[in-house]
């Protein structure tokens, strides 16, 4: 595979038509101005501008972090040109109605459309994607006023959005924010606060940045029931609609990240001349249930572009170990014999086989995600759309953490099949490292995920969304009519069986002071739950390949099929086992972790 080649060119027909069966959508109404052919035109489109003209300054942009002089942000002109492809390409608005200006394309199309951006350039791609996000929260929750005065401009790429949630104090924990917002008598409010780590929080790549800032209202509710949601845009707007004068919310300082430096991170003051207007989203004290709309969306999102650039770390490896020369393999071991490529060294497969399993492992798993979303939003039965529902809901903590947690594991070992390489600026595979490190932080840490897994999404509605989730598993499995993959089938049944039991424990240990341990296991409880998903998702793949393996003549495309196989047997044989030691942890409500005391560290 060439090195300017972002994504195998047979990885997304596989994922998308032979295992997602995303041509399907087009029966539904929404979707049937389209066809296969012109999903691929998209994508096509999206290959095309994301290795023209993002891939290119990827690297440069890394080492010529934005700067600021005190009254704007500068940064390579290379960014410009490739945002402004994106917003003309109508990328932005892609998943919109037509009437909207969009293209009406399904979540599963968009998404893998945005695997090219992101495989090619995370830092610059956060700019339209930030915006992307806020123009959902917008569209959902906003009032008519509000969608009309920045919901065309935002869906055209002239406005840009952020969402602009954490505190310097607060981080993770927003039911202490202190940000206020005091409503005046034209129905509008005064805002005032900081803000900080906004990515995306100001640049001079757009007319205007519409943060959506969380603020308290004073009087209201204490603690999370307490928090709004407001439209701030840097610029107001004038009685025509048009840009104005600057709103009183000003940049204090670009914060200087291990990664991503192509994109700005902010530290934002909001209302220092006490001159701040923002607008009301929804209903006031709702502010936090309208931002997890956004914040969910964004997670599977997270997800997706952790598997991406574990991804591009791994084919980058994977060239270099095939042309890399070094030793020599029996029979041909001789010091005359031609030294080999590293790629034939058992130890440089097992680490391959790694990285390859954890980021199309990844890549997998948020595509399925997202055409669960399609599934739900073409559901016309109530009570399945209530229940696919539920299920995207439990499985979003893992969409989330589980490729953000293994994507820089498959990065690193990139960082490994190099050697000393690997270790140098001159290479690329430690940009592909540190940009990733920040996918297990942002967007809800992973050990809010997996707190939230363990205490509320396993359990809500009775659960609902852990008995979709078996019955979807039992169905894929029921159907495998391939030898290969019916024993790796066998392989994951007992662990369903542990799940089930460790669960019914569970049940009963968060009815007792015990429940405590749960906070310090929940990752263990994570680790559980996500390999045995991810080792479902490995079968589909494996499945389906097998079935296609013997349809094709072309021996590459045969290649990546035999691929497939392999590495699900590899997470099955490899990396499931490896859940033995947390179903033990779990079953014996081991409290090590919650016993030990501050003053022992």
């Amino acid at each position: 595979m060439a090195a300017d080649t972002l994504i195998n060119d047979f990885e997304l027909p596989f994922q998308l038509y032979d295992v997602l069966g995303t041509e399907s959508l087009t029966k539904h109404a929404k979707f049937s101005e389209h066809s296969r052919e012109t999903f691929d035109a998209v994508l096509d489109t999206a290959n095309k501008i994301a290795t023209d003209l993002f891939l290119p300054h990827n690297h440069l942009a890394d080492k010529n972090e934005p700067q600021f002089d005190g009254k704007k942000v500068s940064m390579i002109s290379d960014v410009k040109v490739a945002f402004d492809a994106f917003r003309d390409s109508g990328f932005v608005a892609g998943r919109y109605s037509f009437e909207d200006g969009g293209m009406q394309l399904p979540e599963t199309i968009m998404t893998a459309v945005a695997g090219y951006f992101m495989a090619a350039n995370p830092s610059t791609t956060a700019y339209p994607f930030l915006t992307t996000a806020a123009i959902n929260v917008i569209s959902h929750f906003a009032s008519e006023d509000i969608k009309a005065a920045f919901m065309p401009r935002m869906l055209t790429g002239e406005f840009t959005g952020t969402m602009a949630l954490t505190e310097p104090h607060a981080g993770s924990s927003l039911a202490d924010i202190k940000t206020t917002a005091v409503k005046q008598d034209d129905g509008s409010y005064r805002i005032k606060g900081s803000k900080i780590y906004i990515s995306a929080g100001d640049h001079e790549l757009s007319d205007n940045i519409v943060h959506l800032v969380l603020a308290k209202i004073p009087g209201g509710p204490s603690g999370v029931k307490g928090i709004s949601l407001f439209a701030v845009p840097k610029y107001r707007l004038n009685d025509d609609m048009s840009v104005g004068e600057r709103n009183d919310v000003h940049l204090t300082g670009l914060i200087h990240k291990l990664g991503y430096r192509g994109a700005t991170s902010t530290a934002l003051s909001f209302g220092d001349a006490g001159d701040c207007y923002g607008y009301l989203i929804g209903d006031e004290h709702f502010g936090l249930r309208y931002m997890f709309k956004m914040m969910n969306e964004a997670r599977i999102a997270v997800g997706f572009g952790a598997a991406m650039i574990g991804y591009r770390g791994y084919q980058y490896s994977l060239d270099y170990a095939k042309d890399r020369t070094q030793g020599r393999i029996a029979p041909n071991n001789k010091p005359e014999d031609d030294a080999t490529a590293i790629i034939q060294h058992g130890d440089v497969k097992r680490m391959l086989l790694a990285q390859k399993a954890y980021s199309e492992g990844g890549i997998s798993l948020c595509l399925y995600g997202s055409n669960l979303i399609d599934r739900i939003n073409t559901c016309e039965d109530d009570t399945l759309k209530n229940e696919l529902t539920e299920l995207l809901d439990l499985l979003t903590p893992v969409l989330k953490a589980w490729p953000s947690e293994y994507g820089p594991k498959a990065n690193d070992l990139g960082i490994q099949v190099l050697g000393g390489a690997g270790y140098t600026r001159e290479y690329h595979a430690e940009q592909f490292w540190r940009d990733n490190r920040l996918n297990p932080i942002h967007e809800g840490t992973n050990g809010v995920q997996a707190l939230d897994l363990s205490f509320r999404k396993l359990w809500q509605k009775g659960g609902l969304g852990i008995q979709i989730l078996k019955r979807e598993i039992t169905q894929d499995l029921e159907n495998i009519t391939t030898p290969e993959t019916a024993a790796l089938a066998g392989k994951l049944t007992p662990y369903m069986g542990q799940l089930h039991e460790v669960l019914v424990h569970l049940s009963k240990v968060l009815q007792t002071e015990e429940a405590i341990t749960l906070t310090g296991n929940a990752q263990a409880l994570m680790n559980i739950f996500a390999s045995i998903v991810l080792s479902w998702i490995w079968i589909r793949q494996a499945s389906k390949a097998e079935q296609l393996l013997s349809t094709t003549q072309d021996i590459e495309q045969q290649n990546f099929y035999k691929g497939k196989i392999q590495v699900a047997k590899y997470f099955i044989d490899w990396e499931l086992p490896l859940i033995n030691r947390d179903i033990a942890i779990l079953n014996n409500t081991n409290s090590v972790c919650t016993d030990m005391q501050a003053d022992w560290f």
